[in-house]
């Protein structure tokens, strides 16, 4: 197999998440005046980590953010998050398996615009945090997605070529991103439907899909 890792994105990917970012972003967005509707999320700001969504939406409205505002919106949307995976089981189905079977041949690691601890304590409560070798979520790189820089730092704690990794993506703004580094993509079509994602090497309903097989078969640029 000419596949030496595999990193994944962790909203909509190994978590049904995003809809829970939606209704949170969209309360603390509203106790600020802002509004956000379900579309514009999913076609402006979905791709963003929260301080670059924060940004983006108060920039479009015309009102833009200090730092200092953005910091204390990201650290309110947190502690909402936190409750809200605490309260419910958000990993989708068939993940835990394929990431075991996964992380049996290959190193796994995460790309992720997510913080940190909302990525380790799903893991951990899921007994799946042992199953990635690394994890670079928001705030590890100078730039987020749809920059290369997640992917990047991703492989080089890995010790392998980008070449010879494969990203798992939801959306459009990670597959630019893990393109940009130059590794495979394959696109899971639960945010987006498939003829949403033309830019993936391979486009599969959901992480259970991802295979040994599928990954063998991967065109890989290599370079």
């Amino acid at each position: 197999m000419n596949v030496q890792a595999v990193i994944l994105d962790f909203d909509g990917v190994i978590a049904d998440t995003e809809p829970i970012h939606f209704r949170v972003f969209r309360t603390v967005l509203a106790e600020e005046g802002y509004s956000l509707t379900a579309e514009d999320y999913t076609e402006r700001y979905l791709g963003f980590d929260d301080a670059g969504a924060f940004r983006a939406v108060a920039g479009d409205e015309g009102r833009p953010l200090g730092e200092d505002r953005v910091t204390e919106l990201v650290a309110r949307k947190s502690r909402l998050m936190d409750a809200a995976l605490a309260a419910s089981d958000v990993l989708f189905a068939g993940a835990p398996d394929a990431i075991r079977s996964l992380s049996a041949v290959l190193p796994l690691a995460i790309a992720s615009g997510a913080l940190r601890g909302e990525i380790v304590a799903v893991l951990r409560r899921a007994g799946l945090l042992a199953s990635f070798r690394a994890i670079v979520a928001a705030g590890d790189t100078t730039a987020g997605k749809p920059a290369p820089d997640p992917y990047l730092r991703a492989v080089a704690l890995l010790g392998v070529s980008a070449g010879r990794a494969v990203a798992v993506e939801d959306s459009h703004w990670g597959l630019a991103s893990a393109r940009a580094a130059g590794l495979g993509t394959i696109a899971v079509a639960t945010s987006y439907p498939a003829s949403a994602l033309p830019m993936a090497d391979l486009v599969v309903p959901d992480l259970a899909s991802v295979t040994l097989e599928r990954l063998a078969a991967l065109p890989l640029r290599q370079r």
